[in-house]
């Protein structure tokens, strides 16, 4: 597996992960009726693509698989981290993570932080982040819970 950069051509293999990893993954802590909510964004080709090529977005790949992605902004944000259906558990996150973070200390950003859904919100804290708080975000009327979490790279 390696973990490279972004590239176009990876576009619609990312929006079939995103769709895919939400529905049969995300789905043991989240309703059907908020997975349906949280997935009904506009699943545009051309949307998507400007979206990816904005931040510093990470694809891990083996063979001509797409196992994972994941996005940076320039302010520490972690956006969309999104890891295979099949490749659960076999260190893809971790992978993408650790890219994230080397490419976050040579920017000198300060802090990672994400909004982890409750799925990912264990992966998270094995990976040093933090709880700063639990909320509850709003898609197509459907509550979802999610936690913004936090993992300081420099210490002033």
């Amino acid at each position: 597996m390696k973990v490279r950069r972004y590239e176009i051509g990876d576009t619609e293999a990312i929006m079939k992960l995103f769709s895919d990893t939400i529905h049969e993954v995300n789905i043991r802590d989240y309703t059907k009726a908020q997975i349906d909510a949280w997935t009904s964004i506009n699943m545009d080709v051309e949307v998507w693509m400007n979206s990816l090529k904005s931040k510093l977005t990470y694809v891990a790949q083996e063979d001509d698989n797409i196992l994972g992605f994941g996005e940076l902004e320039a302010n520490g944000h972690i956006d969309r981290f999104y890891c295979h259906k099949d490749f659960q558990g076999q260190g893809v996150g971790t992978k993408i993570l650790e890219q994230i973070e080397l490419t976050a200390r040579d920017l000198k950003i300060q802090k990672l932080f994400v909004e982890a859904s409750i799925t990912a919100k264990p992966f998270f804290e094995r990976k040093n982040f933090i709880v700063v708080k639990k909320q509850e975000v709003e898609r197509k009327g459907q509550k979802l819970t999610n936690f913004v979490m936090e993992k300081m790279l420099f210490n002033d």
